[in-house]
């Protein structure tokens, strides 16, 4: 009887457990065929262009449409440049919101039948709480000198991680209390859908702005050197284009590829050498609470101060001299270069393979001819990981201000410690005389 009972009860177990997989298991089973197709985004392109260029084909018509607009793009971007790198910051924040729109717009079209509960809420706001964490760990970190004389920000920046969990955590819960039965495995795909998306945006952007605290020319060289791929292997692909690369972007081609690689260590070793020469490009990005704004003035860096590099022997005879001067961030720039058309592309090989599994042409309608602005910066955040970790790796050395400003913000007896120690350390050094005992 005993068998029996335990017989019974383990087979109500699997009728129960195969109910439930029945009930709650159907998304698990679906294939990318039964994944509705999104309906197409409406063209965008203004009516001048349109009139404009009717009585061309679609191919040429796409060209000068995706030519105007990128020019106009480049011209926009020039002018942020002029005004500034807290405008730029400015840009790379709304890029960033605009990238994570666009990505959880499709994510919330494609499962929008379910009706789930809070989740475009829930997204937006761990949006907000992972950009508080990351730009208050930038303001801690560069503006220390400024937070000194506000006591309210004192005590934000103090506790700046815990009040950071706290807003995660109240995201957390609130996530947890919104599930739903019927679609406990659909929210938690949701769930990570949010996590991986803030992952691709927030976190490259906040290594955007690290790069460019650096030094302007540290965020411009790779940003340049990715979009000067992009348009060179396009004008490659386009004229000369006959063997397809990769299945997942059937347009794209060995000519564009390799043309797009040599392009763009040209044209990233000329930025190089042109940006080199101003300090408004190489300084490290400072803000001055006594002007109460960004300033970018310093002596450059033997990075960016010409050097004189023997030539190889098979370059003595093509260049016929021995010796050339360069920048050193020349050298770097070649490597930068390199990443932005070699490795690159696969952030929109990536992108092109994410949106086959959603069968969307592009990520939004943004932009005529181009798609959405995460269409465009698909490689960018690729080579804001790279640039990050290739200074860390080779370049960065200890920051000076960075250590001041830090000093500056620690109680008085504090720096007497540490100024009575350092002077201790410089007269064993021999740098500083010891005082003379009367």
């Amino acid at each position: 009887v005993e068998d029996r009972e335990v017989h019974y009860i383990s087979l109500q177990g699997v009728i129960g457990e195969t109910d439930i997989d029945d009930r709650y298991g159907d998304l698990d089973s679906r294939t990318d065929s039964d994944i509705s197709e999104i309906p197409a985004s409406s063209d965008r392109t203004p009516e001048i262009l349109k009139k404009a260029l009717s009585g061309l084909s679609s191919r040429w018509k796409n060209w000068w449409i995706r030519g105007i607009l990128t020019l106009t793009m480049i011209s926009l971007f020039f002018l942020i440049i002029y005004m500034g790198s807290f405008m730029l910051m400015l840009l790379v924040l709304g890029i960033q919101v605009k990238c994570f729109h666009e990505i959880i717009t499709i994510g919330y079209r494609v499962y929008h039948s379910y009706d789930l509960p809070w989740f475009r809420t829930l997204s937006w706001y761990f949006l907000l709480c992972v950009n508080y964490f990351f730009y208050g760990e930038t303001v801690a970190d560069y503006f220390a000198t400024f937070v000194q004389r506000e006591e309210q920000l004192q005590f934000l920046i103090r506790y700046h991680r815990f009040i950071s969990f706290a807003l995660y955590l109240a995201g957390f819960c609130m996530f947890v209390l919104s599930l739903v039965k019927k679609h406990y495995r659909l929210q938690f795909y949701m769930f990570a859908w949010t996590h991986v998306t803030l992952l691709i945006t927030v976190t490259q952007s906040h290594l955007v702005i690290q790069n460019l605290f650096e030094g302007m020319i540290w965020f411009l060289v790779p940003i340049s050197s990715v979009i000067c791929n992009d348009i060179t292997a396009y004008l490659f692909g386009f004229f000369f284009g006959r063997t397809p690369l990769i299945k997942l972007s059937p347009k794209k081609t060995w000519e564009g590829f390799i043309g797009g690689f040599f392009s763009t260590v040209v044209f990233g070793f000329i930025a190089a050498y042109v940006l080199s020469k101003y300090q408004y490009f190489v300084c490290p990005v400072e803000y001055r609470s006594d002007v109460n704004s960004f300033v970018t003035e310093c002596e450059p860096s033997e990075l960016f101060q010409l050097q004189t590099y023997s030539l190889p022997p098979f370059l003595k005879a093509v260049l016929r001299q021995e010796r050339v001067s360069l920048y050193p961030f020349q050298i770097h720039s070649i490597a930068l270069s390199t990443f932005a058309s070699l490795i690159g592309p696969f952030g929109g090989f990536f992108a092109s393979g994410f949106k086959r599994a959603f069968k969307i042409k592009d990520f939004a309608n943004t932009i005529p001819g181009h798609g959405g602005i995460m269409d465009r910066f698909d490689c960018q955040y690729l080579m804001a990981t790279f640039v990050h970790v290739y200074i860390t790796s080779f370049i960065r050395g200890p920051n000076p201000s960075k250590v001041l400003q830090q000093l500056l913000v620690l109680q008085p007896e504090q720096q007497l410690n540490i100024y009575k120690t350092l002077k201790t350390h410089l007269i064993e050094k021999g740098i500083l005389q010891p005082a003379l005992k009367v």
